[in-house]
């Protein structure tokens, strides 16, 4: 066996082990896997509509409607990494029952590429990271579109964060940002629920979400 070979040898091995080790979810003290990268194991709802691609769940652009954990949750930290398409628009649902839209029946978290010119006219309250309707985030923080970003939401009792790529875009008393009344003026009863399901909220777009892992309060 020569040297020659040996040295490939041992870099295809290396290759091979950091590839699996990217497909596998971030393993972290304190927090459980929400998704494996391989299947929907643990989910449930519109299975259909998000594939399983590269260790990556993938909503599709036709028919994704709404993914729900098979659990519900009430105070949590969750952590996950997305990517966006152009000009693509998802949700995070918080706290949802399993019928109704989760941005009012629960509380949604958009994931948005607000930079697409398509959305030059959006409300404070609609940009990425927000609350939806109910408390606007910081902008500027997300990452060019193609790449990948991290967010956290940190979700106990009526207090919520939303950190993306390490910069707090979103820290308020939901209690507060919805006396006497939402910033959109409309009725969010979800926002008195103490738990429910977490889901992705499929508007027609391809994002690409992976790592997902969460911790209860």
């Amino acid at each position: 066996m020569t040297c020659r070979f040996v040295a490939a040898f041992a870099a295809f091995l290396f290759a091979a082990a950091v590839a699996t080790a990217q497909d596998k979810p971030a393993a972290e003290a304190g927090f459980t896997p929400l998704f494996d990268g391989k299947t929907h194991e643990g989910w449930q709802g519109g299975k259909d509509g998000y594939l399983i691609k590269d260790g990556a769940l993938v909503c599709q652009p036709k028919g994704s409607g709404n993914l729900y954990t098979a659990k519900e949750y009430g105070d949590f930290h969750l952590k996950f990494e997305f990517k966006l398409t152009a000009g693509a628009n998802n949700g995070i649902g918080l706290r949802v029952p399993l019928t109704g839209d989760p941005a009012y029946a629960g509380m949604e978290i958009q994931v948005l590429d607000d930079t697409a010119e398509r959305y030059k006219g959006l409300k404070e309250y609609q940009h990425h990271g927000s609350v939806y309707g109910v408390v606007p985030a910081k902008t500027g923080h997300l990452k060019p579109v193609g790449e990948w970003n991290s967010e956290e939401i940190i979700l106990k009792g009526k207090q919520i964060k939303v950190i993306l790529n390490g910069v707090t875009i979103v820290e308020a008393d939901l209690d507060k940002a919805s006396t006497p009344k939402t910033i959109d003026g409309r009725e969010h009863p979800g926002l008195k629920r103490d738990s429910g399901y977490i889901c992705f909220c499929g508007h027609g777009a391809e994002v690409w979400f992976r790592n997902l892992r969460i911790k209860s309060l």
